[in-house]
């Protein structure tokens, strides 16, 4: 019996391992972010948690709203439609890129709220100018999510992963030798991680976009593209899932970003250690969000042929594969909670002060992690189950549990446990807002299933 659901591992993994890599790699590089910054001094550390924190924020909205796009090329492939690929491809752009512009203006506006959030002044004092850069870079992010989006939707995963690898790579290079002064670059501090950022995705959009146009199995669909493709259903249709699908990424990702405000009212080395907690926890979660693509693809695929009994059936596989790497990470992150804090910070230190609050926020981190780690069950199927029903094209309940579950639930109770416990109850907060998704998420698909099959 079990079998039925493990022979799908391998097609699984095929669609899912190329976005987490993908994914993982902007972790990763924003970790790298993170350590040449934090070998400058914990002040630093926490302004760039802080200013990334509030400019993903908004770009979680412009990330959910791109999803919009995998589902219908899906169901399109799975129905055999392929004259309606080119026309998705097109109205994906062009709403993406009108939503980019309006993104990278919303964020010349943060600085405004971070002084009325009070948020330590020396953290802000440094976040400004770094927002003021990275923000015009969220143009270059919504031009390659539609891109990713529509070969995601065709399960050509491998394209964009290997476009986020090549400006992953100029990023490191650019950021190492501009926050040090290395490789002969100026040295600009956390500034020069900034525009390493600002460059590398530009590179991801250009890199990507060359690919897609000279491949074989897409090129039909870059040749050619102009308003004649303008379809007012398909816009109409990318709107309706879209636009929930984006304030789900502001609910689920902006509470993690809202914790990274919650840890700055306690000050600075509690951010510090939060976003340490915080970037081992999203290296994990883009395993997940490479699994949530799977489920959307394979789901979308058994929508358009109008096999719901097997489109169950792979999605139960998938749900039993995420649960495997669950209980992975979950040893890894408490296992090895008191080795990974010292990946961002520097034994090196030679002023006392600094050595202090190193040892602050190592020690605060140790703590975080456990809770980290605990939460990866509840993480892994949320991300996984709005796949699956993102897949189904159901994102108006799924809209209504998340601003439930993450914001009615997880982030009073992290406001309310961090003036009991500090940092950690923050984490508490988060677990509980994750774990009350997971299970509203898996009733939603449990009944929609059972529903299209008994049709």
């Amino acid at each position: 019996m079990l079998h039925q659901y493990t022979k799908e591992f391998r097609q699984n993994l095929k669609i899912a391992a190329p976005v987490m890599l993908g994914y993982l790699g902007h972790v990763f590089v924003g970790l790298m972010d993170n350590v040449f910054v934090g070998k400058l001094d914990p002040i630093n550390l926490a302004a760039v948690s802080l200013a990334n924190s509030a400019i993903f924020f908004i770009m979680s909205f412009g990330i959910g709203f791109s999803y919009a796009i995998t589902p219908l090329v899906s169901e399109a492939v799975g129905a055999g439609k392929q004259h309606r690929l080119k026309r998705v491809l097109f109205n994906g752009l062009i709403l993406n890129t009108i939503l980019g512009v309006i993104m990278a203006c919303l964020s010349f506006g943060i600085p405004k709220v971070l002084y009325l959030a009070h948020q330590p002044p020396e953290v802000i004092e440094l976040a400004v100018p770094y927002i003021r850069i990275v923000g015009i870079s969220l143009l270059f992010v919504m031009i390659f999510q539609a891109l990713k989006q529509f070969a995601d939707g065709m399960s050509l995963t491998t394209y964009p992963m290997i476009a986020t690898i090549i400006a992953n790579i100029i990023n490191i290079i650019l950021s190492y030798g501009m926050v040090f002064g290395k490789l002969g670059f100026p040295k600009m501090g956390i500034y020069g991680a900034a525009y390493g950022t600002l460059i590398a995705r530009l590179v991801s959009v250009l890199a990507l976009w060359f690919f897609l146009r000279y491949m074989s199995e897409t090129r039909v669909y870059m040749k050619n593209l102009g308003w004649y493709l303008l379809s007012k259903p398909i816009i109409q249709k990318i709107l309706y899932l879209g636009i929930p699908s984006g304030f789900q990424g502001v609910f689920e990702m902006g509470i993690f970003s809202a914790t990274v405000w919650i840890a700055g009212t306690l000050g600075a080395i509690s951010q510090a250690a939060n976003q340490i907690a915080q970037q081992m926890a999203s290296m994990t979660f883009m395993v997940f969000i490479g699994f949530g693509v799977a489920a959307t693809v394979r789901v979308g695929n058994q929508k358009g042929r109008k096999d719901f009994k097997e489109m169950k059936r792979i999605a139960t596989s998938i749900f039993l594969q995420v649960f495997l790497f669950e209980l992975l990470f979950t040893f890894i992150l408490i296992a090895f909670r008191h080795q990974l804090p010292w990946i961002y910070l520097s034994s090196d230190y030679t002023d006392p002060k600094k050595i202090a609050e190193a040892q602050s926020v190592y020690s605060l981190a140790v703590k975080l992690l456990i809770v980290a780690g605990l939460f990866q069950i509840s993480d892994g199927f949320q991300v996984v189950l709005q796949g699956a029903l993102r897949g189904l094209q159901d994102v108006i309940y799924p809209f209504f549990i998340t601003l439930i579950a993450y914001w009615l639930i997880g982030f009073p109770m992290s406001l309310y446990l961090s003036k009991i416990y500090g940092t950690i109850g923050i984490w508490y907060g988060l677990l509980t807002g994750l774990t009350t998704a997971a299970f509203l998420l898996f009733l939603r698909f449990r009944y929609l299933s059972k529903k299209l099959i008994e049709m």
